[in-house]
Protein backbone atom coordinates (compact mmCIF):
# COMPACT_ATOMS: atom_id res chain seq x y z
CA UNK A 1 0.00 0.00 0.00
CA UNK A 2 1.43 3.40 -0.97
CA UNK A 3 1.20 6.47 1.21
CA UNK A 4 -1.33 8.01 -1.22
CA UNK A 5 -3.60 4.95 -0.87
CA UNK A 6 -3.46 4.88 2.91
CA UNK A 7 -6.48 6.28 4.71
CA UNK A 8 -7.27 6.39 8.42
CA UNK A 9 -10.38 8.20 9.54
CA UNK A 10 -10.39 10.94 12.14
CA UNK A 11 -13.05 8.99 14.01
CA UNK A 12 -10.70 6.02 14.31
CA UNK A 13 -7.96 8.25 15.68
CA UNK A 14 -10.23 10.11 18.08
CA UNK A 15 -11.63 6.86 19.51
CA UNK A 16 -8.16 6.18 20.93
CA UNK A 17 -8.18 9.30 23.16
CA UNK A 18 -10.32 9.25 26.33
CA UNK A 19 -9.60 12.95 26.89
CA UNK A 20 -11.72 13.80 23.85
CA UNK A 21 -14.81 12.68 25.76
CA UNK A 22 -14.45 15.67 28.07
CA UNK A 23 -17.40 18.07 28.13
CA UNK A 24 -17.47 21.62 29.44
CA UNK A 25 -21.00 22.81 30.20
CA UNK A 26 -22.21 20.19 27.74
CA UNK A 27 -19.82 21.24 24.95
CA UNK A 28 -17.03 18.93 23.79
CA UNK A 29 -13.59 20.34 24.53
CA UNK A 30 -11.47 21.09 21.46
CA UNK A 31 -7.74 20.83 22.24
CA UNK A 32 -5.70 23.27 20.17
CA UNK A 33 -2.88 23.20 22.73
CA UNK A 34 -1.03 20.33 21.04
CA UNK A 35 2.17 22.35 20.45
CA UNK A 36 2.47 22.55 24.23
CA UNK A 37 1.55 18.90 24.76
CA UNK A 38 -0.84 16.49 23.04
CA UNK A 39 -3.44 14.23 24.57
CA UNK A 40 -2.53 10.56 25.08
CA UNK A 41 -4.07 7.42 23.55
CA UNK A 42 -5.53 4.83 25.90
CA UNK A 43 -2.85 2.29 24.97
CA UNK A 44 -0.08 4.67 26.06
CA UNK A 45 -1.66 5.17 29.47
CA UNK A 46 -2.17 1.41 29.77
CA UNK A 47 1.51 0.78 29.01
CA UNK A 48 2.54 3.23 31.75
CA UNK A 49 0.14 1.64 34.24
CA UNK A 50 1.12 -1.91 33.31
CA UNK A 51 4.78 -1.16 33.87
CA UNK A 52 4.18 0.44 37.28
CA UNK A 53 1.82 -2.29 38.51
CA UNK A 54 3.54 -5.39 37.14
CA UNK A 55 7.19 -4.72 36.23
CA UNK A 56 8.35 -1.85 38.43
CA UNK A 57 12.03 -2.18 39.41
CA UNK A 58 15.42 -0.64 38.90
CA UNK A 59 17.52 -1.86 36.00
CA UNK A 60 20.44 -4.29 35.53
CA UNK A 61 19.78 -6.71 38.40
CA UNK A 62 19.17 -10.46 38.28
CA UNK A 63 15.56 -10.79 39.42
CA UNK A 64 12.54 -10.97 37.12
CA UNK A 65 11.10 -7.46 37.30
CA UNK A 66 14.53 -5.91 36.83
CA UNK A 67 15.15 -8.05 33.74
CA UNK A 68 11.70 -7.07 32.50
CA UNK A 69 12.64 -3.41 32.99
CA UNK A 70 15.78 -3.95 30.91
CA UNK A 71 13.63 -5.44 28.15
CA UNK A 72 11.23 -2.48 28.32
CA UNK A 73 14.13 -0.04 27.85
CA UNK A 74 15.63 -2.08 25.00
CA UNK A 75 12.27 -2.33 23.26
CA UNK A 76 11.67 1.38 23.59
CA UNK A 77 15.09 2.18 22.13
CA UNK A 78 14.18 0.03 19.14
CA UNK A 79 10.80 1.70 18.74
CA UNK A 80 12.27 5.22 18.86
CA UNK A 81 15.01 4.12 16.46
CA UNK A 82 12.27 3.22 13.97
CA UNK A 83 10.62 6.58 14.55
CA UNK A 84 13.84 8.54 13.98
CA UNK A 85 15.55 6.35 11.39
CA UNK A 86 18.57 5.42 13.51
CA UNK A 87 19.98 2.53 15.53
CA UNK A 88 18.73 1.57 18.99
CA UNK A 89 22.17 2.26 20.47
CA UNK A 90 21.87 5.90 19.36
CA UNK A 91 18.75 6.59 21.47
CA UNK A 92 19.08 8.29 24.87
CA UNK A 93 16.21 8.88 27.31
CA UNK A 94 15.93 11.70 29.84
CA UNK A 95 13.43 13.74 31.85
CA UNK A 96 12.76 16.20 29.02
CA UNK A 97 14.41 17.80 26.01
CA UNK A 98 15.61 20.81 28.00
CA UNK A 99 17.45 18.74 30.60
CA UNK A 100 19.00 16.54 27.92
CA UNK A 101 20.19 19.61 26.02
CA UNK A 102 21.79 21.21 29.09
CA UNK A 103 23.49 17.89 29.85
CA UNK A 104 24.79 17.43 26.32
CA UNK A 105 25.95 21.06 26.11
CA UNK A 106 28.12 20.72 29.20
CA UNK A 107 29.57 17.46 27.94
CA UNK A 108 30.47 18.89 24.53
CA UNK A 109 31.95 22.07 25.99
CA UNK A 110 34.44 20.07 28.07
CA UNK A 111 36.29 19.41 24.80
CA UNK A 112 36.03 22.97 23.52
CA UNK A 113 38.33 25.90 24.14
CA UNK A 114 37.47 29.43 25.27
CA UNK A 115 36.40 31.57 22.30
CA UNK A 116 35.07 28.53 20.43
CA UNK A 117 31.67 29.33 18.96
CA UNK A 118 28.11 28.02 18.89
CA UNK A 119 25.51 29.38 16.47
CA UNK A 120 21.85 29.54 17.58
CA UNK A 121 18.78 31.09 15.97
CA UNK A 122 16.31 33.73 17.01
CA UNK A 123 13.48 31.50 15.80
CA UNK A 124 14.07 28.77 18.38
CA UNK A 125 12.43 27.74 21.61
CA UNK A 126 14.78 28.86 24.38
CA UNK A 127 15.46 25.23 25.30
CA UNK A 128 17.71 25.32 22.24
CA UNK A 129 19.18 28.73 23.01
CA UNK A 130 19.81 29.07 26.74
CA UNK A 131 21.68 25.76 27.28
CA UNK A 132 24.24 26.97 24.75
CA UNK A 133 24.30 30.50 26.16
CA UNK A 134 25.08 29.04 29.57
CA UNK A 135 28.40 27.90 28.11
CA UNK A 136 29.45 31.53 27.71
CA UNK A 137 29.60 31.96 31.49
CA UNK A 138 30.85 28.49 32.36
CA UNK A 139 33.37 27.79 29.58
CA UNK A 140 34.00 31.07 27.76
CA UNK A 141 32.27 29.80 24.63
CA UNK A 142 30.97 32.51 22.28
CA UNK A 143 27.38 32.33 21.02
CA UNK A 144 26.26 33.91 17.75
CA UNK A 145 22.59 34.34 16.84
CA UNK A 146 21.04 34.36 13.38
CA UNK A 147 17.76 36.16 12.92
CA UNK A 148 14.50 35.57 11.11
CA UNK A 149 12.30 37.68 8.89
CA UNK A 150 9.23 38.80 10.89
CA UNK A 151 7.18 39.12 7.69
CA UNK A 152 7.73 35.59 6.37
CA UNK A 153 8.58 33.91 9.67
CA UNK A 154 11.60 32.24 8.05
CA UNK A 155 15.26 32.17 9.00
CA UNK A 156 17.74 34.52 7.36
CA UNK A 157 19.95 31.82 5.86
CA UNK A 158 22.49 34.35 4.62
CA UNK A 159 23.22 35.21 8.25
CA UNK A 160 23.96 31.55 8.97
CA UNK A 161 26.72 31.41 6.40
CA UNK A 162 28.13 34.71 7.68
CA UNK A 163 28.13 33.42 11.27
CA UNK A 164 30.12 30.27 10.51
CA UNK A 165 33.87 30.43 10.97
CA UNK A 166 36.92 28.32 11.80
CA UNK A 167 36.03 28.31 15.51
CA UNK A 168 32.38 27.28 15.06
CA UNK A 169 31.92 24.00 16.90
CA UNK A 170 28.15 23.61 16.73
CA UNK A 171 25.02 24.95 15.04
CA UNK A 172 21.91 24.54 17.22
CA UNK A 173 18.72 24.90 15.18
CA UNK A 174 15.06 24.03 15.55
CA UNK A 175 13.43 21.69 13.10
CA UNK A 176 10.31 23.85 13.29
CA UNK A 177 9.23 26.94 15.22
CA UNK A 178 6.88 26.05 18.07
CA UNK A 179 5.42 29.57 17.85
CA UNK A 180 5.03 30.22 14.12
CA UNK A 181 5.00 26.73 12.61
CA UNK A 182 7.95 27.51 10.31
CA UNK A 183 9.78 24.38 9.13
CA UNK A 184 13.46 25.12 8.65
CA UNK A 185 15.57 23.87 5.76
CA UNK A 186 17.55 21.35 7.79
CA UNK A 187 19.26 19.78 4.80
CA UNK A 188 20.74 23.14 3.79
CA UNK A 189 21.71 24.06 7.35
CA UNK A 190 23.41 20.72 8.00
CA UNK A 191 25.26 20.77 4.67
CA UNK A 192 26.57 24.30 5.22
CA UNK A 193 27.50 23.64 8.86
CA UNK A 194 29.36 20.42 8.06
CA UNK A 195 31.20 22.14 5.24
CA UNK A 196 32.47 24.62 7.84
CA UNK A 197 33.55 21.80 10.16
CA UNK A 198 30.73 22.30 12.69
CA UNK A 199 28.39 19.76 14.25
CA UNK A 200 24.61 20.22 14.16
CA UNK A 201 22.11 19.81 17.01
CA UNK A 202 18.44 19.79 15.97
CA UNK A 203 15.58 20.60 18.35
CA UNK A 204 12.82 18.48 16.79
CA UNK A 205 10.29 18.90 19.59
CA UNK A 206 7.81 20.72 17.37
CA UNK A 207 8.75 18.90 14.16
CA UNK A 208 8.59 15.28 15.35
CA UNK A 209 4.78 15.11 15.72
CA UNK A 210 4.27 16.36 12.16
CA UNK A 211 7.11 15.06 9.97
CA UNK A 212 8.68 11.72 9.20
CA UNK A 213 12.21 12.04 10.49
CA UNK A 214 15.25 10.16 9.20
CA UNK A 215 18.28 11.34 11.10
CA UNK A 216 20.74 9.22 9.13
CA UNK A 217 19.55 10.70 5.85
CA UNK A 218 19.57 14.19 7.34
CA UNK A 219 23.07 13.52 8.70
CA UNK A 220 22.49 15.68 11.78
CA UNK A 221 24.86 14.92 14.63
CA UNK A 222 22.34 15.22 17.46
CA UNK A 223 18.55 15.58 17.60
CA UNK A 224 16.16 15.81 20.52
CA UNK A 225 12.40 15.73 20.95
CA UNK A 226 9.73 15.35 23.64
CA UNK A 227 7.41 12.33 23.56
CA UNK A 228 4.62 14.26 25.27
CA UNK A 229 4.21 16.49 22.23
CA UNK A 230 3.77 13.46 19.98
CA UNK A 231 1.01 11.55 21.87
CA UNK A 232 3.37 10.09 24.47
CA UNK A 233 4.20 10.58 28.17
CA UNK A 234 6.33 13.30 29.70
CA UNK A 235 9.82 12.21 28.74
CA UNK A 236 12.64 13.48 26.52
CA UNK A 237 14.60 11.66 23.82
CA UNK A 238 18.04 12.42 22.42
CA UNK A 239 19.57 10.95 19.28
CA UNK A 240 23.30 11.15 18.74
CA UNK A 241 25.64 9.55 16.25
CA UNK A 242 27.11 6.52 17.95
CA UNK A 243 30.71 7.71 17.80
CA UNK A 244 29.77 11.12 19.20
CA UNK A 245 27.77 9.66 22.08
CA UNK A 246 30.75 7.47 22.95
CA UNK A 247 33.16 10.41 22.85
CA UNK A 248 31.15 13.15 24.58
CA UNK A 249 32.52 13.87 28.05
CA UNK A 250 29.18 14.21 29.86
CA UNK A 251 29.15 14.55 33.66
CA UNK A 252 28.45 11.14 35.19
CA UNK A 253 28.64 9.19 38.43
CA UNK A 254 31.13 6.48 39.22
CA UNK A 255 30.60 3.55 38.59
CA UNK A 256 27.72 4.34 36.18
CA UNK A 257 27.93 2.63 32.76
CA UNK A 258 30.53 4.19 30.50
CA UNK A 259 29.15 2.89 27.22
CA UNK A 260 26.66 4.73 25.05
CA UNK A 261 23.77 5.31 25.22
CA UNK A 262 23.58 4.51 28.96
CA UNK A 263 26.45 6.82 29.82
CA UNK A 264 24.37 9.86 28.85
CA UNK A 265 21.43 8.82 31.04
CA UNK A 266 21.89 10.40 34.45
CA UNK A 267 20.40 8.58 37.44
CA UNK A 268 17.45 6.21 37.50
CA UNK A 269 15.30 6.65 34.44
CA UNK A 270 11.53 7.19 34.26
CA UNK A 271 10.93 3.61 33.18
CA UNK A 272 7.15 3.98 33.04
CA UNK A 273 7.62 6.91 30.65
CA UNK A 274 9.97 4.83 28.53
CA UNK A 275 7.34 2.08 28.37
CA UNK A 276 4.75 4.66 27.33
CA UNK A 277 7.06 6.03 24.64
CA UNK A 278 7.34 2.59 23.01
CA UNK A 279 3.54 2.33 23.12
CA UNK A 280 3.28 5.77 21.49
CA UNK A 281 5.39 4.65 18.52
CA UNK A 282 3.47 1.40 18.20
CA UNK A 283 0.15 3.26 18.31
CA UNK A 284 1.23 5.56 15.50
CA UNK A 285 2.37 2.58 13.43
CA UNK A 286 -0.88 0.74 14.16
CA UNK A 287 -2.84 3.39 12.27
CA UNK A 288 -1.45 1.82 9.08
CA UNK A 289 -2.65 -1.64 10.10
CA UNK A 290 -0.75 -4.67 11.39
CA UNK A 291 1.08 -5.67 8.22
CA UNK A 292 4.59 -4.65 7.27
CA UNK A 293 7.68 -3.40 9.05
CA UNK A 294 7.16 -0.71 11.66
CA UNK A 295 9.26 1.84 9.76
CA UNK A 296 7.23 1.35 6.58
CA UNK A 297 3.96 1.69 8.45
CA UNK A 298 5.22 4.90 10.09
CA UNK A 299 6.07 6.20 6.61
CA UNK A 300 2.46 5.77 5.52
CA UNK A 301 0.98 7.22 8.71
CA UNK A 302 3.08 10.37 8.68
CA UNK A 303 2.37 10.97 5.00
CA UNK A 304 -1.37 10.79 5.69
CA UNK A 305 -1.20 12.94 8.81
CA UNK A 306 0.88 15.53 6.97
CA UNK A 307 -1.74 15.80 4.22
CA UNK A 308 -4.52 16.18 6.78
CA UNK A 309 -2.52 18.75 8.73
CA UNK A 310 -1.98 20.88 5.63
CA UNK A 311 -5.73 20.92 4.93
CA UNK A 312 -6.57 21.89 8.51
CA UNK A 313 -4.00 24.70 8.79
CA UNK A 314 -5.13 26.14 5.45
CA UNK A 315 -8.74 26.14 6.65
CA UNK A 316 -7.77 27.74 9.96
CA UNK A 317 -5.47 30.34 8.41
CA UNK A 318 -8.01 31.44 5.79
CA UNK A 319 -10.80 31.59 8.37
CA UNK A 320 -8.85 33.70 10.85
CA UNK A 321 -7.39 35.87 8.10
CA UNK A 322 -10.91 36.89 7.09
CA UNK A 323 -11.62 38.41 10.51
CA UNK A 324 -11.03 42.13 10.99
CA UNK A 325 -8.57 42.92 13.78
CA UNK A 326 -6.90 39.47 13.63
CA UNK A 327 -3.20 39.48 12.74
CA UNK A 328 -1.52 36.21 11.74
CA UNK A 329 2.19 35.52 12.18
CA UNK A 330 4.47 33.11 10.36
CA UNK A 331 4.51 31.61 6.87
CA UNK A 332 1.29 31.34 4.91
CA UNK A 333 0.21 27.74 4.22
CA UNK A 334 1.09 27.87 0.52
CA UNK A 335 4.43 29.63 0.96
CA UNK A 336 6.56 26.58 1.80
CA UNK A 337 6.96 23.92 4.49
CA UNK A 338 5.22 24.57 7.81
CA UNK A 339 3.51 22.65 10.58
CA UNK A 340 -0.24 22.97 11.30
CA UNK A 341 0.45 25.52 14.04
CA UNK A 342 -0.13 29.26 13.85
CA UNK A 343 0.15 32.33 16.06
CA UNK A 344 -2.18 35.32 16.03
CA UNK A 345 -3.37 38.36 17.93
CA UNK A 346 -6.81 39.94 18.17
CA UNK A 347 -6.44 43.70 17.83
CA UNK A 348 -4.58 45.00 20.87
CA UNK A 349 -6.35 42.67 23.27
CA UNK A 350 -4.12 40.79 25.71
CA UNK A 351 -3.66 37.20 24.62
CA UNK A 352 -4.44 35.92 28.10
CA UNK A 353 -7.86 37.63 28.00
CA UNK A 354 -8.76 36.19 24.60
CA UNK A 355 -7.50 32.73 25.62
CA UNK A 356 -9.76 32.86 28.68
CA UNK A 357 -12.79 33.70 26.49
CA UNK A 358 -11.95 30.83 24.16
CA UNK A 359 -11.53 28.51 27.15
CA UNK A 360 -15.02 29.47 28.31
CA UNK A 361 -16.20 28.21 24.90
CA UNK A 362 -14.37 24.87 25.46
CA UNK A 363 -11.62 25.84 23.03
CA UNK A 364 -8.17 25.32 24.57
CA UNK A 365 -5.42 27.46 23.04
CA UNK A 366 -2.04 28.58 24.37
CA UNK A 367 -1.17 32.19 25.13
CA UNK A 368 1.99 34.13 25.96
CA UNK A 369 5.45 33.44 24.55
CA UNK A 370 5.66 29.60 24.68
CA UNK A 371 9.36 29.93 25.62
CA UNK A 372 9.89 31.28 22.10
CA UNK A 373 10.80 34.55 23.77
CA UNK A 374 13.10 35.80 21.01
CA UNK A 375 10.34 35.33 18.43
CA UNK A 376 7.74 37.24 20.43
CA UNK A 377 10.23 39.98 21.23
CA UNK A 378 11.15 40.38 17.53
CA UNK A 379 7.44 40.62 16.65
CA UNK A 380 7.01 43.35 19.25
CA UNK A 381 4.35 41.42 21.18
CA UNK A 382 5.98 40.78 24.55
CA UNK A 383 3.42 42.72 26.57
CA UNK A 384 0.39 41.58 24.59
CA UNK A 385 1.54 37.99 24.03
CA UNK A 386 0.54 35.72 21.18
CA UNK A 387 -2.28 33.24 20.86
CA UNK A 388 -1.28 29.87 19.44
CA UNK A 389 -3.48 27.17 17.93
CA UNK A 390 -2.15 23.83 16.76
CA UNK A 391 -3.87 21.09 14.79
CA UNK A 392 -2.84 17.50 15.49
CA UNK A 393 -3.99 14.01 14.55
CA UNK A 394 -7.29 14.22 16.42
CA UNK A 395 -8.27 17.75 15.29
CA UNK A 396 -11.43 17.98 13.15
CA UNK A 397 -12.71 20.50 10.61
CA UNK A 398 -15.69 21.15 12.88
CA UNK A 399 -13.35 22.12 15.72
CA UNK A 400 -11.44 24.45 13.41
CA UNK A 401 -14.70 26.13 12.40
CA UNK A 402 -15.69 26.49 16.07
CA UNK A 403 -12.40 28.21 16.80
CA UNK A 404 -12.75 30.60 13.86
CA UNK A 405 -16.28 31.57 14.97
CA UNK A 406 -15.18 32.10 18.58
CA UNK A 407 -12.23 34.29 17.55
CA UNK A 408 -14.62 36.34 15.42
CA UNK A 409 -16.77 36.91 18.50
CA UNK A 410 -13.69 37.89 20.50
CA UNK A 411 -12.69 40.33 17.77
CA UNK A 412 -16.17 41.85 17.87
CA UNK A 413 -15.94 42.41 21.60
Amino acid sequence: MSASEFVVTTDTIRAAFPALERLQDGTPVAYFDGPGGTQVPQVVAEAVTDYLLHHNANAHWRFATSRETDRVVAGARGAVADLLGCEAGEVVFGPNMTTLTFHLARGLARDWAPEDEVVVTELDHHANIDPWRSLERDFGVQVKTIGFDPESGRLRYDELEEALGPRTRLVAVGGASNALGTVNDLEHIITVAHAAGARVFVDAVHLAPHARLDVHTLDCDFLAFSAYKAYGPHIGVLYGKADLLAATAVPKLEPAPDTAPDRLETGTQVFEGIAGTAAMVDWLASLAGPDGERRARLDRVFAALHERGEALITRLWEGLDSIDCVTLYGPEPDSGPRTPTLAFTVGERLSVEVAAELADAALFVSDGDFYALSVVRRLGRLEQGLLRAGCVAYTTEEEVDRLIAAVARAAGS
